[in-house]
Order: C-alpha cells, then sequence, then structure tokens
C-alpha cells in the first residue's frame, strides 16, 4: 500500500508529519521510482505551501492527480493543496483587482484573500473519506494562509472558528473544508489536522482497507521518507551533514531578530540564516513574536521542521503559546539554536498597559540577545542608522543584549560606511525578479529561500552571529511603570 506525497517547489513538506502517512514522493514529473504515480499509488496529499503562487504544479503531475481522483482513489488536499484542487484562487490581496490562478477543478470552489494564523477548532458538518463517523465533532489544528475565502457549491466537510482575520480581531465560524461528490477528493485549510487527529488518520486507513501488516508497512516507508526529506535543504536536492557534537538536551540558545519598523526584510534576513545555520549541519528552531505565522514558513520551509504549538509567542492576547511555556516546550527538542522573528518594530507596543505586548518585553523577559534590522528602503541610509541607534538605547536600557545590528538594503556601501562608521553590518538591496519579496503578497517560495540563503551567506559572518545567541531563563515581565520609568530617563537624561 502506497501513499504519494506531492513534493514540488513551494511545497512544505516538513511542516507537519501528515500523520506519518506519506510513503514515496510524487516530483513535478508525476513519477514514482520512474513509473507514473497513478499506476502505483493508492492516494495522494498536496501539502500546504505557495504552490499555487509557484506556479509549480506542472501538467504530467496534473494529470496523474486526476486520474487517482477519477478511478476511485483517495485525493487530499491542505492549505495551498486544497487551492490546487479548486477552480482558482485569486492571489491579488495588494491588487485592486484580482490576480486569478487556475486549480484543477477537482472541487467546486474558489479562493479569494483572508487572511488567518489561529489555532482553530473545526467542525465536522459533512462526510466523506476523511470525516467518516466524525459528523458534529470537533478536530484541532491550525489556519495559516493569505487567501482563505472558500465561496463554491462543493459539499462542506468542516468548519472552522477562526478568532482573528485579516488582522482584526473578529470570531467568525468559515468552511474550511470540503469534498467532492463521490467523497473520494476533500481539501482542508487546517494545517495539522493528521497530525492532531488520529480518527482522520484512521479513516484514511479505513479507506484503503489496511491490515495490520499494510499499516507496519506504511509506517515503516513513512520513517525512511521522512529521513530523506528531512537530509535535504529546501527542495533543493543539497544535502545536509548533521552536527556530530549536538549537545540539545536543555534549553537550547535563542537569538531574536527584530527591526526598527515593519519592512525592514526580518523575515529575508531570518529565512537566510535559518538556512545558513541548517547549512552548517544544525538543527534550526524557528518561532514568531505574535500570531503572524505566516512570516516563518519560508525559514520552516529550509530547515524542515514543522509548525509547533510554540512556534508563535502570545503578546497580548495575540499569539498561541505563553513565553514561558514556550521556553519548556523547546527544552530537550534537539534543536541546536533557536531563532525567533521579531513582530513590526521591537518597541511597538512597549508602553500599552498590557504585558507583554511588543518584542522588547519578550527579549528582556528571558535574557535573549537581539539583532537588529533596519531597513533603508523608506527613509534612506542616514535615518536607518539614527534608528537602530536610538533603539539600541531603548533597548539596552531596558537589559536587552544587541550583539549585532544590520543595515538591510543598503544602495551605496560608501555612504553606509561614513553613516555607520563600519559599526553595523550591511545587506545590499536585493532585486526580486517577480513579484515575491515577503508572504503577504505573492511568494515564489523557493526562489524567495534561496535567494534569502546566499544573500546571508555572502554578506554576514554566521560564525559571530552563532555565537551572540544565548540560553534564555525566564526572569519575569517588567512592569508598566519601570518600562515608563526607562522613557523618562531616555528623554530627560541627568544633567
Amino acid at each position: 500500500m502506497r501513499i504519494g506525497l506531492a513534493y514540488l517547489r513551494g511545497s512544505v513538506p516538513a511542516f507537519e508529519t501528515f500523520g506519518f502517512l506519506p510513503t514515496d514522493i510524487v516530483g513535478d514529473n508525476g513519477l514514482v521510482d520512474g513509473t507514473r504515480a497513478h499506476r502505483v499509488l493508492d492516494g495522494i496529499i498536496i501539502p500546504g505551501g505557495s504552490i499555487v503562487e509557484s506556479g509549480s504544479l506542472s501538467s504530467e503531475l496534473a494529470t496523474e492527480i486526476r486520474m487517482m481522483a477519477s478511478s476511485g482513489k483517495f485525493v487530499l488536499g491542505i492549505c495551498s493543496g486544497f487551492q490546487v484542487l479548486a477552480r482558482k484562487t485569486d492571489i491579488g490581496r495588494k491588487s485592486p483587482c484580482p490576480i486569478y490562478r487556475e486549480g484543477l477543478g477537482l472541487l467546486d470552489v474558489s479562493f479569494h484573500p483572508m487572511i488567518s494564523n489561529d489555532r482553530v477548532e473545526a467542525r465536522i458538518t459533512g462526510e466523506c473519506f476523511l470525516t467518516r463517523d466524525l459528523m458534529g465533532e470537533t478536530v484541532t489544528g491550525f489556519h495559516c494562509h493569505t487567501y482563505g475565502e472558500i465561496r463554491g457549491d462543493a459539499d462542506e466537510i468542516m468548519r472552522s472558528i477562526i478568532r482573528r482575520a485579516d488582522y482584526r480581531d473578529t470570531t467568525l465560524e468559515v468552511t474550511s473544508g470540503v469534498c467532492s461528490d463521490d467523497g473520494n477528493i476533500a481539501g482542508t485549510m487546517v494545517h495539522g489536522c493528521l497530525d492532531e487527529n488520529p480518527a482522520m488518520v484512521e479513516n484514511i486507513l479505513r479507506f484503503l482497507d489496511a491490515d495490520h501488516e499494510d499499516r507496519e508497512r506504511i509506517m515503516e516507508s513513512n520513517r525512511e521518507l521522512r529521513r530523506k526529506i528531512r537530509s535535504q535543504i529546501g527542495i533543493t536536492g543539497e544535502k545536509v551533514t548533521e552536527n556530530p557534537q549536538r549537545k540539545s538536551s536543555d534549553v537550547p540558545p535563542v537569538l531574536m531578530i527584530a527591526s526598527t519598523g515593519s519592512d525592514s526584510g526580518k523575515t529575508f534576513i531570518l529565512t537566510g540564516l535559518a538556512g545558513a545555520l541548517r547549512r552548517r549541519g544544525l538543527r534550526v528552531g524557528v518561532m514568531k513574536v505574535g500570531p503572524d505565522v505566516r512570516d516563518i514558513v519560508p525559514a520552516l520551509y529550509l530547515v524542515k521542521e514543522p509548525m509547533e504549538k510554540h512556534s508563535s509567542i502570545r503578546i497580548g492576547h495575540l499569539g498561541w503559546m505563553d513565553l514561558q511555556d514556550v521556553l519548556e516546550s523547546i527544552r530537550g527538542r534537539g534543536y541546536d539554536i533557536v531563532l525567533v522573528e521579531g513582530v513590526m518594530s521591537i518597541l511597538t507596543g512597549l508602553l500599552n498597559e498590557r504585558t507583554p505586548y511588543s518584542g522588547a518585553e519578550i527579549a528582556a523577559a528571558a535574557g535573549i540577545p537581539v539583532i537588529l534590522v533596519a531597513g533603508c528602503s523608506k527613509g534612506g541610509i542616514e535615518s536607518a542608522v539614527v534608528d537602530l541607534r536610538a533603539h539600541i538605547d531603548v533597548l539596552e536600557a531596558m537589559g536587552i543584549q544587541v550583539p549585532h545590528a544590520i543595515l538591510n538594503r543598503v544602495y551605496d556601501m560608501d555612504i553606509a560606511e561614513r553613516a555607520s562608521h563600519g559599526r553595523f553590518m550591511t545587506i545590499p538591496r536585493i532585486e526580486m525578479k517577480e513579484r515575491g519579496g515577503t508572504p503577504e503578497v505573492e511568494i515564489k517560495l523557493e526562489d524567495f529561500c534561496i535567494m534569502a540563503m546566499n544573500t546571508i551567506e555572502e554578506n554576514l559572518d554566521i560564525e559571530s552571529i552563532i555565537s551572540s545567541a544565548k540560553k534564555p531563563d525566564f526572569r519575569g515581565y517588567l512592569t508598566p511603570d519601570e518600562i515608563q520609568g526607562i522613557f523618562k530617563k531616555i528623554n530627560h537624561p541627568p544633567e
């Protein structure tokens, strides 16, 4: 018994384990070990990622998926994989008019812009091979998408309760899964549905009439498949040699990549740094301050780590897990280093009465060193230098170490040198040939990741950055009065 995993540019095969079900890789040529997929597979799972935006679904693979669907084999799409099975997806979130990408039309729905990054509960509302005998039950997982509004006439199989959409606190119950009339084709927006809900895995095995020996073979083949996938960076085929001197039984060292403001290039730098560290054989954990876990998807794509409950550090009412629980969760996980991406400016929300409400409070509470980034695109190099220095003053007054600062998107290295006197690292302005610079819009995941990794390797001192990470130690949050006192001292220094 064999279950395929579509392994394409823009897919995130290590994002989740898919209930330990897939046994074989199906490439964009539609082949499994040189044989057409529909001849040897009993079903196929199409994972999430940016498959639609990356345009990586070939005609050969599309033919194989259609052949499996028409012959009654199961076809399951998750998030972007669901969009592949739909009629079309409007990826024009920042466009005044729709920008459509055609799908296979196997599910009678279309997708439209809606951002959601919640941990979710989804209520089963219909039956297919995935949801058999689960009507009315609740399953868990998470949403991580930009294009999640579903319109159409396909039979609904699940509805998710989300508490935040398009950056607004809005509790909604939305369609999050549908199936075909015959029930052998299904799509869901709920990542982790197979990992967190064994009943769904059992339903797939029942659909395949898998006996005990079949299940043992599936599990063994899946273990080998996961070893193969994890041995590569992205899906480039570049192999990783694991660090033989790993010491990972305790809490690993942590480093935060933060910035002086939004659109400074945090995600690009975090992604490239994560890939560069993975190239060195390190196992890299990746987390986000706040709820917008889409930002860390490119890094997870390179390092082959799943999205975890600790992947989002809660600030205020936003995010998945409190910092203390996050630190306990990463203990003994096997990470050699953990990178945390900040949110907006590291100081944004610092004076909110709610604690914590900023990246700075997270760093201060656990003694996490910060690499601070300022982009030069908006205010120029001179303004970026001033922003860095002003932010560093506040962070150091809060007891936060800032071992490195980066001027990003530098358009003139001579000006950067004169403005900073060599104090800061620099990254030149990188031109992306096509749309795809951030997860906010049409991201071409593979191109973005490889560009980020190579840029970081060429421009930053990786070993120095590694050595600046420190083991976190939760020491409690600064009070609003203490934070206000820091601002008073900065604004009214003693004479």
